[in-house]
């Protein structure tokens, strides 16, 4: 990569342009199934992939991370689930705290074992804000981490939770709905909270349809994430 994936999510929101990320999930797309995904995700308009789930039955993240770059430019992320989620072989990482949630294990314990570890890769490390919320059903992220998620009729809660994290040094701040999540977050909680913070903001999750992710596009959201859609349907960034 010519330049990191913050200095392109920084650059991105200067300018008001949007970009599109692919999240890819190692327990639900086997390697002899790659080349044929990143060939449709090469034809897309995709500026960054994300690599990562909450559970990662199987142990094959640097595998699978190889496959992906054997077959494009794409900058690969990781995007973890756990501190043992780390590979080299990525461009980066998403150095997570769950700051929505108060379990110290994802709020600072895991970042705490996977430290040392990051610090002898070349992975560019990005300090992130995750905030889950409310998307109509438990999702995966939240029953894992054992935290509620921010409700959706208090958005003032994420704003304050976001800025927070902003204030502490993060660069980027995630506002995801989980794996699996019914419903996409809602406009207004996206508006108020990248209203109020310089840094560029993520969002995921209940994503299903190119009209939501315009959506998250007008409400402030630098990057849409999109996963179990783009696992069902790989025809749904045609109409972008």
């Amino acid at each position: 990569m010519t330049d990191s994936v913050l200095f392109l999510l920084k650059k991105a929101k200067e300018d008001n342009k949007k970009l599109l990320a692919v999240l890819l999930d190692p327990d639900k797309l086997e390697l002899h199934q790659i080349a044929q995904k990143i060939d449709r995700i090469n034809k897309q308009k995709i500026d960054v992939i994300l690599v990562g789930g909450s559970l990662l039955f199987t142990n094959v993240l640097d595998v699978f991370i190889l496959e992906i770059k054997k077959y494009t430019q794409i900058p690969v992320l990781i995007f973890p689930g756990s501190a043992m989620q780390i590979s080299d072989n990525a461009d980066g990482i998403l150095f997570l705290s769950l700051l929505s949630g108060r379990n110290p294990e994802f709020l600072i314990s895991n970042q705490v074992v996977a430290a040392p570890i990051l610090k002898q890769t070349n992975l560019e490390i990005i300090s992130t804000s995750y905030l889950l919320i409310e998307s109509g059903r438990e999702t995966t992220a939240s029953y894992i981490s054992n935290t509620k998620p921010i409700p959706v009729n208090k958005p003032e809660i994420a704003v304050a939770t976001a800025l927070a994290g902003e204030m502490m040094g993060h660069q980027l701040v995630y506002l995801d709905g989980g794996s699996g999540a019914l419903h996409a977050i809602p406009q207004d909680l996206i508006q108020m909270v990248s209203g109020q913070l310089n840094n560029p903001v993520i969002v995921g999750g209940g994503i299903h349809s190119s009209a939501q992710i315009k959506a998250a596009y007008d409400a402030g959201a630098t990057m849409v994430v999109i996963g179990t859609a783009f696992e069902k349907d790989e025809m749904l960034l045609d109409n972008l």
